[in-house]
């Protein structure tokens, strides 16, 4: 097999919503309480209900030489335009051979978390619908067979979220967002039959539950003086606290073809967790009462449980103990993690020792069985590779775009950027957006 042979499907990149997302979508009783653009303090602002969001950062400085990381786009003009405009995207996809893309929201939050605590359900679920219907119809559908869409639902009405699930299900959409821990954001514990008819109604139309870093539990900054490095290191393997609990949560034994998503968590740090799960239930199942039904905690994990990664050499080499039959790749564009624009020779290096089997399986045939994605029936095999893909790219430039402006940490020569450098930017953001 050849790197230009490869079929790269990715399971987690991200969508910078352009204005006017909501405008078409919104309900006529709530025109003007739309989700929009304004400009605040220099800012490109969001703004619902007249609470501003602005801060974008890290998750859209695809483009630019990695010295230039860590500046923050103020606005649209300061983005590679891939970040937000869906041809462009498509353009940039294929200048970077990738097939497919599963993409997470930014302005609501990875799961919608911005729409779940508004006083004012209706308007909420109506933002959330709004979203949906822009996200299925004006992004992926734009581009037929190169999306996974992906869908958000209200976290405060599971009879409302079952319903939201099931109208998305048949138009398409076999992904929703929700976040690793709801409980964190005052909503009932994963553990609790409160989500039975969001879970039931997944398991019946086949819909992944995505769960993204920091969406719950997040890295922690260790201290101000911390250098920045060590909180972006954390960030993948932040989500292993709420996998351990995933694991051992009641819904898989009432929906046993329920299927979760671990996004961007990586996957080198799994045989280890399955490791000391499987540890702890010969070890402490006899007061614990924990039943699984004669099979092991690791059992449930690759049963149910999909992973990803960007780069994660170690965890390719183990890939029989992170269970093969599960494990995903992606991208991460537009974030400073992403691979753009060489991602199919970077995945190479780690890919290129295992059998074509496999490297097809955690490339795109995982992820088209479990995310209900059939890219070849619309666009035939052959045109899916990456070599063919670039081949209809060849006008994009790739190349870094130098000064593309915004906001920049406070920097001493020699000196890292610390945690505290990074949190007085946000500080100052959020001073900026306000209203």
């Amino acid at each position: 097999m050849k790197l230009e042979e490869m079929i790269l499907v990715s399971v987690d990149d991200h969508a910078i919503e352009p204005a006017g997302a909501f405008d078409r979508h919104m309900p006529e009783r709530f025109k003007g309480r739309q989700p929009h653009i304004e400009q605040h303090g220099g800012r490109d602002v969001w703004v619902f209900e007249e609470q501003a969001t602005g801060y974008m950062g890290l998750n859209s400085v695809v483009g630019r030489p990695k010295e230039e990381y860590g500046m923050e786009p103020l606005g649209y003009e300061q983005m590679r335009r891939g970040t937000w405009d869906i041809k462009a995207r498509v353009d940039d996809m294929s200048a970077n051979g990738i097939l497919g893309s599963l993409c997470f929201p930014t302005f609501p939050g990875f799961a919608g978390q911005r729409f779940q605590n508004h006083p004012d359900r209706a308007v909420s679920l109506a933002a959330i619908q709004a979203y949906n219907d822009w996200h299925l119809h004006d992004w992926c559908n734009v581009a037929p067979g190169r999306f996974i869409p992906l869908m958000l639902v209200p976290w405060w009405d599971m009879q409302a979220a079952a319903a939201e699930v099931t109208r998305l299900a048949k138009l398409g959409v076999h992904a929703v967002s929700l976040s690793d821990n709801p409980a964190l954001h005052g909503f009932p514990s994963i553990h609790s039959d409160y989500w039975d008819p969001l879970w039931k109604a997944c398991a019946d139309n086949k819909v992944v539950i995505c769960c993204h870093i920091g969406t719950g539990i997040k890295a922690e900054h260790a201290s101000e003086l911390s250098p920045i490095d060590a909180w972006i290191t954390s960030m993948p393997i932040s989500i292993a606290n709420s996998a351990a609990d995933w694991i051992w949560a009641p819904m898989w034994k009432k929906f046993p073809d329920l299927r979760m998503a671990l996004s961007e968590g990586g996957i080198g740090w799994i045989p280890y967790l399955l490791e000391r799960a499987d540890f702890t239930h010969r070890h402490h199942h006899a007061w614990t009462n924990a039943d699984f039904g004669g099979k092991k905690p690791s059992d449930i994990f690759r049963k149910h449980f999909i992973t990803c990664f960007i780069e994660d050499d170690f965890g390719l080499r183990n890939l029989p103990d992170v269970g093969e039959d599960m494990v995903t790749w992606e991208c991460d564009y537009p974030h400073s993690d992403c691979t753009w624009p060489n991602s199919p020779e970077i995945a190479w290096e780690s890919l290129k020792r295992l059998p074509k089997a496999s490297i097809d399986k955690v490339t795109h045939l995982n992820a088209m069985r479990e995310f209900s994605y059939d890219p070849f029936a619309l666009l035939g095999r052959e045109n899916c590779t990456v070599g063919a893909l670039r081949a209809q790219a060849t006008h994009v430039s790739t190349e870094p775009a130098l000064g593309m402006g915004g906001a920049a940490p406070k920097r001493e020569k020699g000196k890292p950027v610390t945690s505290g450098d990074i949190n007085a930017m946000f500080a100052q953001a959020d001073a900026q957006t306000a209203l």
